[in-house]
């Protein structure tokens, strides 16, 4: 059975990192081995959280791991707790990749046009380094833009971004993913997450795929807001698509798909955004 190690914080409540990507690498039939970042009581969007920091523990872990001769066939990474756990991660990138291993990046540092409060612009170097490392990085809009500009630019981009018409608004996005992808050296870049919305029309979602030097577009209709989670299952399906020999494309299609039907039905339940989407059900989706 193929592996993908998952380099990224277990939160007890909330549907994300590990509790997420878990059980959907599992259920398209691959191993998920989980390297933890962090432990933490519950995802840091509630009110409060405990965390329990495993930088020191990390490259224990990585030991026992090369005496076993663990090589994964693909390895994907999610919120880091600081700038020391990205060089750790380029140390188990070194030690563990092969040629065939797939490397997935989703570079964590905000959203919605602002950063995070743990973000800093050594971590964003840090992330910068890693996405060389990387084949695919998986960016929302606003780590795009930090990825590429800065933070100091990211405010200024992004109003500059919400005036423009849609078409102008969509022609400016593939340019950040081809400059992504030239600037990392990147096999493919995936933009995570747009909003559109039209005057009269439903909202829509729209994932950017720019692959060998062109882009393309998967759009899905938006249902409610943004929920705990959903970009580390959308990283976590892509990667496991990857890593069965899947088509970027295809790969994507089938993340937006067991997404868009799990996040409707969390609508419908009127599930708080803190606690996560309902996508235990639509997992038969991913077999």
């Amino acid at each position: 059975m193929k592996k993908i190690a998952i380099i990224q914080d277990l939160s007890s409540l909330g549907k994300c990192s590990l509790t997420a990507a878990i059980p959907v690498i599992s259920v398209m039939g691959l191993q998920p081995c989980p390297l933890p970042t962090a432990v933490l009581s519950n995802q840091t969007g509630f009110p409060s959280f405990y965390l329990d920091d495993y930088t020191d523990r990390m490259e224990r872990i990585m030991e026992e791991w090369k005496k076993r001769n663990f090589i994964p066939d693909g390895i994907y990474t999610g919120f880091l707790a600081g700038e020391r756990q990205a060089d750790i991660i380029l140390k188990f990138l070194e030690e563990f990749a092969r040629d065939h291993t797939w490397i997935l990046i989703d570079p964590v540092m905000g959203d919605k046009g602002s950063a995070f409060g743990f973000y800093t612009d050594a971590l964003c170097e840090k992330m910068r380094v890693l996405a060389e490392k990387a084949h695919v990085i998986t960016p929302n809009l606003t780590e795009a833009i930090l990825l590429l500009k800065g933070k100091d630019s990211l405010e200024e981009t992004w109003d500059h971004l919400s005036k423009a018409e849609e078409r102008e608004y969509l022609s400016q996005i593939e340019s950040l993913g081809k400059a992504l992808c030239q600037r990392f050296s990147l096999r493919a870049a995936v933009i995570t997450g747009i909003d559109l919305k039209k005057e009269g029309e439903p909202s829509r979602i729209g994932n950017l795929v720019w692959e060998q030097e062109k882009p393309f577009w998967i759009f899905s209709q938006k249902y409610g807001g943004s929920y705990s989670g959903t970009g580390d299952m959308f990283a976590s399906v892509l990667c496991g698509g990857l890593v069965k020999g899947m088509s970027m494309e295809a790969s994507v299609k089938k993340a937006v798909s067991f997404l868009s039907g799990a996040i409707r039905d969390t609508v419908r339940e009127g599930t708080d955004r803190n606690e996560g989407i309902a996508f235990e059900p639509h997992l038969w989706e991913l077999v």
